[in-house]
């Protein structure tokens, strides 16, 4: 009810004193009843806000929890791929069987294109420019082009431009 319509009434109920008390009271009320409103509508504009605030650090939270896990992963899959590595180095991996080496190239390729679908690629290729970036230099060496990498001893791993690991490897001396 607006206070118009409560002027109407009181003009056309006269001027009774108990006319005059029940529309005080009513606008009492109304007065009550706005403010009661109010509190509510910013009780609830509060809830929503802390709602939407929660779901926005629920989701930080979901995506820091996955790449921790993604990350725990790529430490045992590198471990993996280093033992790799290892094994396929060497004049022992010349002789050993030809479908066993494709095998091992298979597994080695599968447990790559993983991390690849998880955004984790590799780098440190011989020839490459050194970047103590991304690269630890392990050891120089004075033949080559100044400033490249001779020798790679580990591979290096990125999730986009963050180095989870460093290549290791050994870099061509700048001549004196």
């Amino acid at each position: 009810m607006h206070e118009e319509d409560l002027e109407i009434q009181e003009e056309d109920t006269g001027s009774s004193d108990v006319c005059k008390q029940k529309i005080a009271k009513l606008r009492a009320e109304l007065e009550t009843i706005k403010k009661e409103r109010q509190e509510y509508l910013d009780g609830w504009q509060r809830m929503r806000a802390d709602m939407v605030n929660a779901r926005k650090i629920e989701e930080q939270n979901s995506a820091r929890a996955y790449e921790r896990g993604l990350e725990a992963l790529f430490e045992d899959v590198a471990r993996a791929l280093d033992g790799f590595a290892a094994a396929m180095q060497g004049p022992v991996w010349g002789t050993v069987d030809e479908q066993w080496r494709r095998g091992f190239e298979n597994i080695r390729a599968q447990l790559r294109a993983s991390l690849e679908r998880h955004g984790i690629s590799v780098f440190g290729a011989i020839g490459e420019p050194f970047d103590p970036r991304m690269h630890d230099a392990v050891r120089e060496i004075e033949m080559g082009e100044p400033g490249t990498i001779a020798e790679v001893y580990s591979q290096g791993y990125k999730k986009g431009d963050r180095v989870l690991r460093a290549a290791q490897v050994a870099v061509v001396r700048a001549q004196a």
